[in-house]
């Protein structure tokens, strides 16, 4: 397939594997572009009958029930980043030297001559929250921007949309790095990995490669995190542009070329005249919303790939100013009693979780869910002079409770056998009879939230109601 113009997609038989939030529009485009569309599903309930019907109504075809088999005539497929790299389609795809692109590689070969640069950003945690800091920094400088890919403006509608950018703030999941071989960012960052989505990717290499394909092609900074080597890896082995540099971020003082922390002030040696000597003061770690340290780490990210791209040392800390966290993320809900009440419902992984009881000095811990094949050893270890008590909810909490026996046997559990809803007012009525004055109760469950709740949207929302209830009962 060639760069993309118009011209490349007339009559070309593409499959689009997987209806969705990327499917439907990669059908809907390359339909506009003259492509001769068919769409491959492996369910068939009535939500897919009725995107099906959709779909079919503008001239593309749709097959339902049936994502293994490749149509006969296939050019080329744009699949859903889901889907498994393992899947049959893609065995019969390589079989007939059809190559395989995700929704990014498509948006990346639909530009135009003079698109935007991408400053793109991945990691196991932290991704949205340190693309929503650099597109609040860019604006802050007076760039026009959007955080896309992953969350916000889906990257297809920035590309072809009418709306014109100076720079995009892209967030990468591992899945649309394994799909997108041709993509080279301006500068890339990847914030940490540590064990997640291993069951997609088969093994934890395979996972990290595919994180490193971030860097492929790199023109001015590879960020990376300098308390994670493994991240520091990533770019010795990366293929980039002559002259582009490795950035570090530090939550310590900063060697040249890195980013870091002096006395409470967000510093740069990489992007100043005369790094050896001089540093820049960017933001006050006060300006930081919330201050924990993975938070201050996702600013010191943003603020490389911004300092990359030429922003001013002002508008990072306006930028950083200006940018409110989402909901469920460190979010205070309450104090009662003198007791805080946090929810981090998105902390649904151990490396999330573990950065999340981090930043506090005494907790009662809410966690369990899915498990998703984590193992809490860790977490347990490293956390335990943390935990005045736990409370554990949820269908894999057995997992976590076997950890605290083994590491932090002195910490007083409570199992709550029960996955239903209302489990979580259960949970926290426990903790709050567990917790002392100056003690912090933490929702972060270290799991998935699918056992008893839609998203960890709802889950979040639940702790919250189960707190406005002990605050009111006070």
């Amino acid at each position: 397939m060639g760069s993309g113009q118009v011209t490349d997609w007339q009559g070309k038989n593409v499959t689009v594997a997987g209806l969705g939030v990327s499917g439907i529009p990669a059908a809907k485009v390359l339909h506009g572009l003259g492509a001769q569309v068919t769409v491959v599903n492996d369910g068939d309930d009535a939500r897919a009958r009725a995107q099906a019907t959709e779909l079919e109504a503008i001239g593309v075809t749709v097959r339902l029930g049936d994502g293994a088999t490749l149509p006969e005539g296939t050019e080329l497929i744009v699949t859903a980043p889901g889907w498994k790299p393992d899947k049959p389609l893609f065995a019969a795809a390589h079989e007939a030297g059809v190559p395989v692109w995700g929704d990014v590689e498509l948006a990346w070969r639909l530009r135009g001559p003079d698109a935007a640069p991408w400053l793109a950003v991945t990691g196991t945690n932290g991704k949205t929250t340190t693309v929503q800091m650099l597109a609040s920094i860019l604006k802050a400088a007076g760039l026009r921007t959007a955080a896309v890919g992953n969350i916000g403006v889906s990257l297809l509608d920035a590309v072809l949309g009418e709306e014109q950018y100076d720079v995009l703030a892209v967030e990468l999941s591992s899945y649309q790095l394994h799909w997108a071989p041709s993509l080279r960012a301006h500068s890339a960052a990847v914030l940490n990995i540590a064990p997640d989505h291993l069951d997609w990717h088969g093994s934890m290499e395979a996972y990290a490669k595919d994180k490193g394909r971030i860097y492929e092609g790199n023109r001015v900074a590879c960020v990376y995190n300098v308390a994670d080597k493994a991240t520091e890896d990533l770019v010795r082995e990366a293929d980039v542009e002559e002259g582009c540099r490795a950035i570090g971020f530090t939550l310590g003082t900063p060697g040249p070329s890195q980013l870091g922390v002096v006395e409470g002030i967000l510093v740069d040696r990489a992007f100043v005249e005369d790094r050896q000597k001089n540093a820049q003061e960017l933001a006050e770690v006060a300006d930081v919303d919330p201050p924990a340290p993975h938070n201050i780490a996702n600013a010191l990210a943003a603020a490389a790939l911004a300092r990359a791209y030429g922003v001013p040392p002002k508008a990072v800390r306006d930028g950083l100013r200006a940018f409110t966290p989402d909901a469920h993320r460190i979010a205070h809900v309450a104090d009662v009693d003198g007791v805080a009440y946090v929810d981090d419902s998105k902390a649904t992984n151990t490396h999330a979780a573990e950065a999340s009881l981090a930043a506090y000095e005494s907790i009662v811990w809410i966690a369990g869910g899915l498990a998703k094949g984590a193992v809490f050893e860790e977490l347990v270890t490293k956390s335990a002079k943390r935990l005045r008590a736990a409370v554990l909810i949820g269908a894999d909490r057995a997992l976590i409770r076997e950890a605290l026996a083994r590491h932090a046997p002195e910490v007083p559990v409570v199992d709550l056998d029960r996955t239903d809803t209302g489990a979580m007012l259960a949970a926290v009525q426990e903790a709050k009879g567990l917790a002392q004055p100056g003690d912090t109760v933490l929702l972060a469950p270290a799991c998935a939230s699918m056992d008893m709740f839609a998203n960890y949207n709802q889950r979040g929302d639940a702790f919250a109601e189960a707190v406005r209830e002990l605050g009111a009962g006070a």
